[in-house]
């Protein structure tokens, strides 16, 4: 019996598909990211983390649980508030979500053409394949797109599922319907750990959450550099382990990790040589394991310089105002940044075409790839609009869509390489 087998199977998992699950993934990381020559050695953080991502991790959210009490929180999406989970003392993280599992049993449940995204966070719980998801006191949705809106009704009926409603829009209308939101899900946390959030301890969280996406913003400024430092498939890796991680001890570990890249910068050192194409990925967010177009792009003589994504800059571009003194002044000063999210599901929406055009100049990207997952309505919808303004702005861009399968690497890599040639 493997170390961790026990805990699992008190977590009703399935261990002889959670076993063959973990070696694919285990495969799948060592093609990808132990192949790559010269990581620094901040980057064996990020290889424990994932080599230990449903072990080492979950036994201490079971501890933190067992021993003293703390609820843990899943969640789909960069709206949930950490800010007020971590002032309630309790535990949020990123559920699985980033490879086909469970396809069967989903499709029975909810229509065959859904996103690939939606189908997985369903295909994990139905087959029983994730411990986080097991461990959940509560998974907090949203109602970013239609897909996930009719997703948790089902869901719901197998998960303790709560869902906060995202406005459409921003004015002063939505703002209200937002803060309202932002309260009921506070007053939602107060009652599952009976812990008052105070002015205290929701100051102390902002401090936390905001020290956290201060790293990844200073890990992105060291990527303007050329030769590039650090891979984009690391960069990714780096801002999907933020999800699972304890934020104070990943906020230390990015930072060791930065101190050593701008040594690596002050050598002259990169991942590809100087001059190599520098590509912007733009659209959907990509969880754990989905590295499917990082490793096709920076295989096909390409390096990634920064991510357009939920899962990239959208998650941390936006701090909290830390001077608010007071309860309300707080509650506003989140309201405000998390209304400033240029999720596809606003409308309109030109504040993510500026941010894109933004983004590829200051990470002086050759080019970019709109990265859509199939039957993704919302940023399908917008590609056409960054394209046009991309092209306006004389930056190439490719527009690609997939879905978590493998058939098609081959012709994404015929595609990404020609993309390559002409950005060069």
């Amino acid at each position: 019996m493997g170390k961790y087998d026990a805990m699992w199977e008190k977590l009703n998992i399935d261990l002889p598909a959670h076993e063959g699950l973990m070696e694919v993934l285990g495969k799948f990381y060592g093609d990808i990211y132990l192949s790559q020559q010269g990581r620094l050695q901040g980057m064996e953080y990020l290889d424990l983390v994932l080599s230990e991502i449903h072990g080492l991790r979950v036994k201490e959210l079971q501890e933190a649980k067992q021993l003293q009490g703390r609820k843990v929180i899943g969640t789909f999406c960069v709206f949930v508030p950490e800010e007020l989970t971590i002032a309630a003392n309790a535990i949020q993280i990123g559920l699985c979500s980033g490879a086909d599992a469970g396809k069967e049993q989903v499709e029975k449940l909810i229509p065959r053409n859904t996103c690939a995204l939606i189908k997985s966070f369903m295909g994990f719980k139905l087959a029983r394949l994730c411990p986080f998801t097991e461990s959940c006191d509560l998974i907090v949705g949203e109602t970013t797109c239609d897909g996930k809106k009719k997703a948790y009704e089902t869901f719901g009926k197998i998960a303790p599922m709560y869902v906060m409603e995202v406005p459409q829009r921003k004015s002063e209308q939505d703002r209200a319907l937002w803060k309202a939101e932002i309260l009921r899900y506070k007053e939602t946390l107060e009652k599952l750990t009976g812990n008052t959030i105070t002015a205290q301890s929701l100051k102390k969280a902002i401090v936390i959450v905001n020290n956290k996406r201060k790293a990844i913003q200073r890990l992105n400024k060291l990527r303007v550099a050329d030769p590039v430092p650090i891979s984009g498939r690391d960069a990714l890796l780096i801002n999907q382990v933020g999800f699972y991680d304890d934020p104070e001890r990943f906020t230390n570990q990015v930072n060791l990790l930065c101190d050593q890249l701008e040594e690596k910068i002050a050598r002259g050192e990169g991942v590809a040589p100087q001059g190599t194409p520098r590509l912007l990925m733009s659209g959907c967010p990509m969880a754990v394991p989905n590295w499917k177009l990082p490793y096709v792009t920076e295989s096909s003589g390409a390096v990634i310089v920064g991510e357009e994504s939920c899962v990239g800059t959208r998650n941390i571009r936006d701090l909290v105002d830390e001077s608010g003194q007071t309860l309300d002044e707080m509650i506003d000063a989140l309201t405000d940044r998390y209304l400033k999210i240029d999720c596809a599901c606003f409308t309109p929406n030109s504040e993510r075409v500026d941010n894109i055009l933004n983004l590829a100049k200051e990470t002086r990207a050759d080019g970019v790839l709109q990265y859509t997952l199939l039957f993704c309505q919302p940023y399908a919808q917008e590609n056409f609009r960054v394209e046009k303004s991309l092209q306006d702005a004389e930056i190439p861009s490719m527009v690609i869509e997939t879905d978590y399968g493998m058939e098609d690497v081959e012709q994404l890599k015929t595609r990404i390489e020609a993309f390559v040639e002409m950005v060069k």
